[in-house]
């Protein structure tokens, strides 16, 4: 998954977006690690998920990387409200299916499926009978079916 990024990473210009769809453990901090490395932005590259977004700086004078963790956004006028520079820096949206459709005309969607029967599909599966998460499933290096389409 990184090693993806990287490449997607060294394509997307400043006014990219990317939406990252795909269950817990899929895979989409890992992809953006790799975009960040692609971009040449300053890390460490960590989920979000808390402070909602982060902004990474380019060392190279290219683009920023604002990477947005949206599952703890109720709607596009939450994500809309963080009043992101979009046009002047590469946005990563993790869990923004639906959430972008308002902001943008156009950006990526990635969809990130864990092929059948190598690993949890989503964090019950993963929390086992014990109902504890069980982190080395969800870091697994199983294969991962990617698609990467432009919308609308």
């Amino acid at each position: 998954m990184e090693a993806l990024g990287r490449r997607l990473g060294a394509q997307l210009r400043a006014g990219d977006l990317v939406v990252l769809n795909g269950p817990l453990g899929a895979g989409k901090t890992t992809l953006t690690r790799g975009i960040a490395s692609g971009l040449g932005v300053r890390g460490p590259v960590q989920s979000p998920t808390f402070v909602i977004a982060r902004t990474h700086p380019s060392l190279m004078g290219g683009p920023a990387l604002i990477h947005v963790d949206a599952y703890r956004l109720g709607s596009a006028v939450e994500l809309d409200d963080l009043d992101l520079d979009l046009d002047h820096a590469v946005t990563i949206v993790e869990w923004g299916r639906g959430m972008v459709d308002e902001l943008v005309e156009t950006w990526w969607e990635v969809d990130i499926d864990r092929e059948a029967g190598t690993g949890p599909s989503d964090a019950s599966d993963a929390a086992g009978s014990s109902g504890e998460l069980d982190v080395s499933d969800l870091e697994d290096r199983s294969p991962r079916r990617v698609t990467l389409t432009r919308r609308p």
